[in-house]
């Protein structure tokens, strides 16, 4: 199976991901799980709701086991009765221009500021922002490279001037103290070889959140549902200012 995987250059969560679902369908089975049939599935799939799995992880553990028994034991028609659920849609968290603001502003340092800022400025997510390097801002063509964001696809995102000045702020300061290597991480970590991970900077947002007394329940994510606004200008006490787009 993890050969399969890595012959479809799946990502190393990817394949880890399913062999644990195939593991966990094993384990309820109580025997080799290429032993199954329709009617083992189909009572894994009563089990996993009865003991009240979430519609994503549900239809995450189907996908599992639809690749195991479908492509390495080339057995298809043992998925006929376990069907993926509908995932219900729910209103995203949306911040006000002022709780923006805020949110920026309390964040504990100008590297946090700074992230957040590129995170709600261009719509980037966690796992972009803190894949950035010095060499993705281009100035002159005003934009941001993205390499192998989400489904491995490479991009470019806009990037104000605004964001750009901001950027260089934090580019003086971190070269100034030594922390940012020439040519790397536009985000470094505590060394700078490495970058800021994306717990840490899920850990930035949400004591900045709570600094800020913002009650919401806010996430990296949550910056990507912007009103249909953008930063226009910053002081050098990093407070922001912001517009409504046409």
């Amino acid at each position: 199976m993890i050969d399969d995987m890595r012959m479809r250059k799946f990502t190393p969560k990817t394949q880890a991901d399913y062999v644990r679902v195939v593991r966990q369908f094993a384990a309820f089975l109580g025997r080799p799980p290429d032993t199954a049939t329709v009617e083992d599935l189909r009572r894994y799939q009563l089990h996993l709701v009865d003991h009240g799995i979430s519609p994503i992880s549900l239809n995450a553990a189907i996908s599992g086991l639809k690749f195991f028994f479908g492509i390495t034991l080339e057995r298809p028609e043992l998925m006929a009765r376990m069907q993926p659920v509908q995932v219900p849609r729910r209103l995203p968290v949306v911040l006000s221009p002022e709780e923006v603001a805020r949110l920026i502003a309390a964040a504990g340092n100008l590297k946090h500021q700074t992230a957040l800022s590129v995170a709600y400025g261009a719509g980037l997510r966690a796992s972009e922002v803190v894949a950035l390097k010095v060499t993705d801002v281009d100035s002159q063509r005003m934009t941001l490279r993205i390499e192998q964001g989400k489904g491995r696809r490479d991009r470019y995102a806009m990037l104000s001037p605004v964001l750009l000045e901001r950027l260089r702020v934090w580019w003086r300061v971190a070269h100034a103290q030594g922390r940012m290597l020439e040519g790397g991480w536009l985000f470094p970590g505590l060394d700078p070889i490495d970058p800021l991970s994306t717990r840490q900077l899920t850990r930035a947002i949400h004591a900045a959140a709570e600094a800020a007394n913002i009650d919401k329940r806010v996430s990296m994510h949550t910056l990507r549902h912007y009103l249909p606004l953008r930063i226009i200008s910053c002081s050098s006490t990093n407070s922001l200012v912001f517009r409504w787009n046409a």
